[in-house]
């Protein structure tokens, strides 16, 4: 709005220059979903090594092949995991401290049980107001890990800005209090002091040790994922509704003799789909040779449908050495391997790239169920099933680069997983990055502001490399004006924006022609 003219002289207006920067989105942000030893079970946690993950889920765990994906994704170049940790009928240690305090692990599973407390009352000294009894000191020890916390001037007051269950549950990645809206009006019983040299909180006298009523649960089910139930709640494969954004959704094995089932793969790429992300399918644990990956098969694995051109399979499943077992090699599922794979090809050289080729190395893998010849390879090429192959000096690399709609005979426009990727990119970047244009009036300032701000973030993408062509005209197009938006559209409040791109497409093939020449002798 111009300033209001009161009196004669100059006045200075800021005029918008209407550029609005397009950022694009993150591209490698892989969810895993699965079984894990602890860690919050009602929302996803993002973790960026796994030192963290080791941390927060407890690490490695025989019983979640979860958490050996979320090794190997690290290990070959993953750099944001979003952890979504799923049980069943798990539940989580208690203790009952004098006068009734009561007290339960952070999460469920039995590790809550290796916890130990102690309650002291040298807080420092009363304020006005404050209840004789109602401070007490807090400490807390996991015993497994070494990990302490401790919590000073904690209140049994509601009004107290140090109320207990509220410093607990911002605080702590431990305990929590287990009905925080029935806190005794008196602090709990001080533990005494310990023996000369001994740790107070490993001390029987000197603190208190959790009651053995934690548990981990049964193992999963293909119902704990993908239940129709379970969408209601955001539970299951839905915890990622509490997420933002992810790019590549990952569900290993459920147990080392359970697969992930149709129904299960059926609603991840429906979900993907939606969210614009995609699925790494893992291969069942059946297919040991190229001859079990029949159409039969792969029908069975998951259905055919518009849904699966956000999905990739890679065939064979790996094997590399178990921590936990001596280093012993043990077979694994490869999504989480190849997750990685895809976050370090998107870091090096971009989504448009391909994450398949001799770059495409397996890290920490020592060998491969099943070592295919071209002729195998060739057999399931055309059936969109990615290889993993094993080559001399240049090892365990990814050789095959299609989407599950890659099938030669369905001759799709989403035939590879780069094409398919960097549309998905494309699509997330421009939908968060216009959201300024909502209620906005719908004429020609608008478009040209439209067309201003999506071709300068297509025209940095074809300088990066992204597309085809020689200049901008052949790579891209952005087109918003009264062609695309009628007088109809504006009635109905719609404003209608085109974009183009030329994909780049994988060498997926090279020929080289050889032939001799006729020997020619010069005069």
């Amino acid at each position: 709005m111009p300033v209001t003219l009161t009196y004669p002289g100059v006045y200075i207006e800021e005029v918008p220059s209407g550029v609005r920067t397009i950022t694009g989105v993150a591209t490698s942000i892989t969810a895993f979903i699965g079984r894990a030893r602890r860690g919050p079970t009602d929302r996803p946690r993002l973790v960026q090594s796994f030192a963290e993950f080791d941390r927060v889920y407890g690490g490695l765990w025989v019983e979640s092949l979860m958490s050996y994906a979320v090794q190997q994704y690290f290990l070959n170049g993953g750099r944001d995991a979003l952890v979504c940790r799923v049980h069943n009928n798990a539940a989580a240690a208690t203790l009952t401290l004098p006068v009734g305090f009561d007290f339960v692990a952070a999460s469920e599973g039995d590790w809550g049980e290796r916890l130990r407390a102690r309650v002291d009352h040298d807080t420092r000294p009363l304020e006005p107001g404050e209840g004789a009894d109602s401070l007490f000191n807090l400490s807390v020890k996991d015993t497994a890990t070494g990990t302490v916390e401790r919590f000073l001037n904690v209140s049994t007051d509601p009004n107290h800005r140090r109320y207990v269950p509220r410093v607990l549950e911002l605080e702590s990645n431990l305990v929590r209090i287990a009905a925080p809206g029935t806190v005794p009006t008196a602090r709990p019983n001080a533990h005494g002091a310990a023996p000369a040299g001994a740790d107070p909180l490993e001390d029987n006298a000197s603190s208190t040790a959790f009651n053995t009523d934690g548990s981990d649960g049964n193992p999963l089910a293909n119902t704990d994922i993908s239940a129709a139930g379970l969408e209601a709640n955001r539970q299951g494969l839905w915890m990622l509704e509490h997420a933002d954004l992810f790019n590549l959704l990952c569900i290993p094995p459920l147990r080392p003799d359970l697969d992930v089932d149709q129904t299960t793969w059926d609603a991840a790429a429906a979900y993907a789909k939606r969210r614009r992300a995609m699925v790494i399918v893992d291969p069942p644990a059946g297919w040991d040779e190229p001859s079990d990956i029949t159409p039969v098969a792969l029908g069975a694995l998951v259905s055919q449908g518009d849904d699966l051109t956000n999905a990739a399979l890679y065939f064979p499943r790996i094997r590399a050495s178990d921590p936990l077992r001596e280093n012993r090699l043990s077979t694994f599922a490869p999504s989480g391997a190849i997750a990685g794979i895809y976050a370090r090809t998107d870091a090096q050289r971009g989504v448009w790239k391909a994450p398949a080729g001799l770059d495409a190395s397996l890290t920490g893998v020592a060998e491969l169920t099943a070592v295919l010849t071209d002729g195998e390879n060739g057999q399931l090429n055309p059936r969109g099933v990615n290889c993993l192959r094993a080559f001399p000096v240049f090892g365990r690399v990814v050789w095959g680069a299609r989407t599950l709609r890659g099938s030669d005979q369905l001759a799709s426009e989403w035939k590879y997983v780069p094409v398919r990727r960097t549309a998905l990119f494309i699509e997330e970047s421009l939908y968060r990055g216009t959201q300024w244009v909502v209620f906005e009036p719908n004429d020609e300032p608008l478009w040209a502001q439209i067309r201003l701000n999506v071709g300068a973030f297509m025209q940095n993408l074809f300088r990066q490399g992204a597309f085809q062509g020689r200049s901008p005209r052949e790579a891209y197009f952005v087109k918003c004006d009264a062609e695309t938006t009628t007088q109809n559209d504006i009635n109905l409040g719609v404003v209608n924006i085109h974009v183009g791109f030329a994909p780049l497409k994988p060498a997926e093939f090279v020929v080289i022609r050889i032939q001799q020449m006729a020997g020619q002798v010069e005069a």
